[in-house]
């Protein structure tokens, strides 16, 4: 297992304090904030490990406040319900007394019954497409360093864009985004880590695509970004280790919040979660509030 993985699988690994009471920490890599990826996948660890019987169907979060990587969360889990089919949980994200995240995460018993689902976007296939080193190499010197930092750094996710990046493009462009994602390291066969290390991917590159249509990509210096909220669903079961495609696109930005949505298929086509964000995209000229 790779350094990065190793490191991913630490940070989901939450300590138990007591009934529904979880603590989790941040790795410490130089960041400001907490990566908003990384409360997502905490916070659905802490609900899964309230439930025993089925895996999580639904979250729905709102990001508060900006994490402090310095100092641990606390996850607080309130069991709103266990049904027959459905069960229901509330997460409370905490720093330093205070509410940074909360989200409401719903659990389901698979069930039969109809089924059909939209048809992944015709691309090529991540072996056709060169490696995010592949693609660095070929930038020109004159790409910003905190770019080809933060891309040369071993990450626990591979990406490989199914056309140039966005941060390589200045143009202007219809927001889309379609992005092959994986953990660069096997993972366990737990069903439940699978679905936390997606909800931690589904953070990465979603918000971005909002930023296509204006030729900008998060590294611009006069944008000030951040997740507002976050909603994954789960459909079908999948493995984060293999191969999956993260169709994006961006329907809206206005009033300094871009609203982005994406579609989670594996190389065979089949649609294994959606997810929906909100996020603030204000130009750091415009008033702060």
């Amino acid at each position: 297992m790779s350094a990065a993985v190793q490191s991913l699988m630490e940070t989901l690994d939450l300590e138990t304090l007591e009934q529904n009471l979880f603590r989790g920490r941040s790795p410490q890599v130089g960041w400001q904030r907490v990566f908003g990826g990384q409360v997502i996948g905490q916070a659905l660890v802490a609900a899964a490990r309230t439930v025993e019987d089925r895996p999580p169907h639904s979250l729905h979060g709102y990001f508060m406040r900006p994490g402090d990587p310095k100092v641990p969360i606390i996850y607080e889990v309130d069991r709103y319900r266990d049904g027959k089919s459905f069960a229901t949980r509330q997460v409370v994200a905490i720093q330093h007394g205070r509410p940074i995240f909360t989200m409401a995460a719903s659990f389901h018993i698979a069930e039969e019954g109809l089924d059909h689902q939209i048809p992944m976007p015709e691309v090529p296939m991540p072996e056709d497409l060169p490696s995010e080193k592949q693609i660095l190499d070929s930038l020109p010197d004159s790409i910003p360093k905190n770019i080809r930092a933060y891309f040369e750094r071993e990450r626990p996710i591979e990406l490989r864009p199914a056309g140039a990046p966005n941060y390589a493009r200045k143009s202007e462009a219809p927001p889309i985004q379609n992005v092959w994602i994986r953990a660069t390291a096997a993972l366990s066969d737990e069903i439940s880590m699978h679905q936390c290390v997606l909800a931690y991917a589904s953070d990465i590159t979603l918000l971005d695509t909002a930023l296509v249509a204006h030729g900008r990509s998060v590294f611009d210096g006069d944008l000030m970004l951040a997740s507002l909220d976050h909603a994954l669903w789960f459909h079908r079961p999948f493995r984060a280790d293999e191969w999956l495609l993260y169709a994006q696109d961006g329907p809206s930005l206005s009033s300094s919040r871009g609203f982005t949505r994406g579609s989670v298929f594996t190389r065979d086509g089949v649609l294994v979660a959606s997810a929906a964000q909100e996020g603030l995209i204000r130009l750091r000229t415009a008033q702060s509030g």
